[in-house]
């Protein structure tokens, strides 16, 4: 997501979640032990959670927790999240100020031991985890360069040294940590044009680019051993479009069969769920207040059309950001518990994950998209909470009544 500054008001409901260390332990040699296919390692992670605003955040260059008004993150918060269902955390890192000078790229260890700390709190709580590179490569503005590497191999060879030298890094801090943790290479990489910039009449340079990154990055995971030599890789397209990935994602090669996984985002439309300039969405909504594109059957046809990419020969797909931000109002609210049911829906029925965008920002309208409060856990609210049951149990109940035909029926009501 791009960048904001937000404020956090005062929680106002509050759930905790209680785990036992032994089930960890057990949980963790399982891990090491059973072998189990990417499909069903995409399906184990479920409907999962965004740290959003937090370690991807920065102000004049330098990545920082608090930079965007946010909290810093807790336990408890990663508790809570567990107990409201979700099953996995993604783990945004912006590394922008926390590195040295070439050849060596040095990652300065406090900001590394820091993210180490919020692994644990995902492990701690039976969560899985992705950490990846995230505004490093935002708009080509930082040294993940895209426009600049695509244009000149001089810039190319730098910016691979460096995303080789960065992975190395991070990788090797983890390479300890169970299977519970999911390394993603990057965010939405981008030549500022959000898919819609050179990359369209360049004869595929950014595309090539942007593949030749993917590889250099499970080649640097992997070069580091430990559990890393086996561990699920996730690989995002270019800006994370569904579309453009299915087009043009080449997936990496690797040195053991397996073991990646796609990730993209879904934002559709983005006027109802990231600006909230609509407010009605889908076959009720009233054609006022509604968006011309981006219905129910947007989502199944993508849907259906990563499934059919991807999914039907093998390899899973993630979606690394999704949701809808708060609302004004009940029936507006209605709307985005009735989008997010669907959606988490959707992805359920095709096995795809799917991993909710929470930048923590506790107000309506656009990119409003709190849940839970930083420090505490608690959700924001009996609002923040039924979005967030929405969505969990949309995508892990199994009983009858949930289904996504059922789903549709009970849209809410015309006026």
């Amino acid at each position: 997501m791009r960048k904001h500054i937000f404020y956090i008001t005062i929680a106002v409901f509050g759930i905790m979640f209680h785990s036992c260390t032994s089930g960890k332990q057990e949980q963790k040699q399982a891990e090491a032990t059973d072998s189990i296919t990417a499909l069903e390692y995409a399906r184990s992670m479920g409907a999962g959670w965004n740290l959003g605003n937090q370690f991807d955040a920065y102000k004049d260059g330098v990545a920082s927790e608090t930079a965007w008004g946010n909290k810093p993150a807790t336990q408890a918060l990663f508790d809570s999240v567990a107990a409201a269902g979700f099953n996995h955390v993604r783990i945004p890192v912006t590394w922008l100020g926390h590195f040295g000078p070439a050849p060596d790229y040095r990652i300065d260890s406090a900001w590394l031991n820091r993210i180490a700390e919020i692994v644990d709190y995902a492990e701690n709580a039976g969560l899985k985890a992705i950490v990846n590179i995230h505004h490093d490569g935002g708009d080509s503005a930082h040294w993940l360069d895209i426009k600049g590497a695509a244009t000149d191999s001089v810039r190319n060879a730098e910016v691979t040294a460096q995303f080789a030298a960065m992975w190395t890094q991070i990788a090797r801090r983890f390479a300890d940590k169970g299977d519970f943790l999911m390394f993603e290479a990057v965010n939405e990489i981008h030549d500022g044009g959000w898919g819609w910039g050179a990359n369209l009449k360049d004869n595929g340079a950014q595309y090539a680019t942007h593949n030749g990154w993917m590889q250099t990055f499970v080649d640097a995971v992997r070069a580091t051993g430990g559990n890393n030599a086996t561990r699920f890789l996730g690989i995002p397209g270019y800006c994370t479009n569904p579309r453009i990935t299915i087009d043009n994602l080449v997936l990496p090669a690797d040195s053991v069969p397996d073991r990646l996984l796609v990730a993209v985002h879904f934002y559709d439309p983005v006027t109802f769920a990231i600006n909230g300039k609509k407010t009605e969405w889908g076959h009720t909504g009233d054609p006022a207040l509604t968006e011309k594109w981006g219905d129910e059957k947007n989502v199944t046809d993508t849907f259906d059309a990563l499934k059919a990419k991807f999914i039907d020969n093998g390899v899973p797909v993630y979606i690394g950001e999704a949701g809808c931000g708060n609302r004004d109002g009940e029936r507006a609210e209605a709307f985005r518990r009735y989008y997010l049911s669907y959606v988490w829906r959707a992805a359920a029925d095709r096995g795809i994950a799917i991993t909710y965008w929470d930048n923590g920002y506790n107000t309506t309208g656009n990119e409003a998209f709190g849940l839970f409060d930083r420090s505490t856990g608690s959700f924001y609210s009996p609002v923040t909470r039924a979005a967030a049951m929405a969505m969990t149990d949309s995508y892990n109940r199994t009983d009858s009544t949930i289904t996504l035909e059922n789903i549709y029926n009970n849209a809410p009501s015309k006026k």
